[in-house]
């Protein structure tokens, strides 16, 4: 991923360095591990604690003659064992293993680590989420349903929905993380032909993983498929919560906004501007983290044991998607920390249809009075539809109504444009999402 979007720790994360750091660790738990069996001679795995280490560009550079990335890597390990004395210790390294034991296994910590990563993130916009659904708990607001006024709703409860989303994302991620959480140590074709079952166990167990049940030359790639679909399940909550901003931002609604910096500028003809462009950009790199959870599907099914049509494709979307879901969860977070609220004009807003919105209510309490659903439903449609297209008051010509007026008294046509009505069980909504 660019540097644009790429925050530091997640891009050390997925840097070379960390890739290397990680294959030499899953390396010397091999060598620690094999020691304690006596297959390996535990003076040499002491020597390739202390004195193992690699240089990256000498990595890439006989990388790019060998044209083998685990090759060049153990090349390079070997020649810093030979300058520290140490060139004997070295035929030890890398002993009884494939390269796909190696890197499969490194990979799986690459993702813890950038899994705790994304999931503390998501935690935090979950906070953020519940201190702003409390701030604007009974903040009326109008809901909107096709893009058209609906009936009442609170400006918290729109809120709450985006945290009770964030906690299954959570879980979601969560699951992900730990069914990742897997070795191999299992040989070429995954039978243990040079190593035992109960070393790649041993081997595992320093590295905090689990050992895969069944492995061909690679880890079966659901598991990498299922990280990266949850990865695109959160990009796309985060899209939503920025998309539902941008409508409210719009001139004819400004209910809220994203924040607007001393000194940021809008538009370069149009100085009068304040886009949510930062709502614009993470519904744009959303569609990328989904586009490669389509990849990583694709990577499930390979030739026979293994092919490498996978890899290539790995290498671009796992990093991308970690690195963009951790990006877009900081900027979902600045957006919903610093969003300016306008409860005034959420009130007019509501009340600019003059009572419209409570059409369903007063066809409720019209069929409960004792007329007919099919006659209440076409009298509340008429004076409704009248108001719409002059722009009259609803309330008004429902309460000079004859019709209406001799099934529903004066206190009761009140009562149906009651919002404490229609919002009566916010608090036990509440209740549910937060306990």
């Amino acid at each position: 991923m660019i540097a644009r979007y790429t925050r530091p720790e997640m891009g050390r994360i997925f840097s070379d360095e960390n890739r290397f750091a990680q294959w030499l660790e899953v390396e010397l738990a091999a060598s620690e591990a094999l020691a304690e069996t006596g297959e390996v001679p535990a003076d040499a795995a002491h020597a390739l604690r202390a004195h193992a280490g690699f240089d990256v560009a000498r990595i890439l550079e006989i990388e790019s003659n060998v044209k083998h990335d685990v090759i060049a890597f153990t090349t390079a390990v070997a020649e810093t064992m030979a300058a520290a004395g140490q060139a004997d210790a070295s035929r030890w390294f890398h002993y009884g293993l494939t390269s796909n034991d190696v890197v499969d296994t490194a990979q799986a910590l690459v993702l813890q680590q950038a899994s705790v990563l994304v999931i503390k993130g998501s935690k935090t916009l979950a906070v953020s989420l519940d201190r702003r659904a409390h701030e604007f708990k009974h903040t009326v607001q109008i809901g909107r349903t096709h893009g058209i006024h609906a009936e009442p709703t609170t400006f918290g409860l729109k809120l709450a929905l985006w945290y009770d989303e964030m906690t299954r994302n959570i879980a979601r991620l969560s699951a992900a993380a730990e069914d990742l959480r897997v070795g191999k140590i299992s040989g070429a074709v995954g039978t243990f032909g040079h190593i035992t079952p109960e070393a790649e166990e041993k081997i595992c167990l320093r590295l905090s993983l689990k050992p895969a049940a069944i492995a061909s030359q690679v880890i079966a790639r659901d598991r990498h498929a299922a990280w990266v679909n949850a990865l695109a399940v959160l990009c796309a909550t985060l899209e939503k919560i920025a998309l539902e901003i941008r409508h409210l931002q719009r001139t004819e609604v400004r209910e809220a906004e994203e924040p607007f910096s001393e000194g940021q500028k809008g538009s370069s003809a149009m100085p009068h501007k304040r886009n949510p462009v930062t709502a614009e950009q993470i519904c744009g790199l959303a569609r990328i983290v989904r586009a490669n959870a389509h990849a990583g599907m694709e990577n499930i099914a390979l030739w026979h044991e293994r092919d490498i049509s996978h890899s290539s494709v790995e290498r671009v979307i796992l990093a991308d998607s970690a690195i963009l879901a951790d990006y877009l969860l900081a900027k979902t977070l600045w957006l919903i920390d610093g969003m300016r609220v306008y409860p005034n004009r959420m009130t007019k807003n509501l009340d600019s249809t003059k009572g419209l919105i409570f059409s369903g209510q007063l066809l409720l309490d019209l069929a409960a009075a004792g007329m007919l659903r099919e006659e209440a439903y076409a009298r509340v449609q008429k004076l409704a539809l009248e108001a719409w297209e002059t722009e009259g008051d609803f309330r008004a010509a429902v309460e000079s109504d004859e019709k209406i007026l001799s099934y529903l008294s004066v206190a009761q046509i009140h009562t149906a444009f009651s919002l404490d009505r229609h919002l009566a069980y916010v608090d036990q909504i509440f209740a549910r999402v937060f306990g």
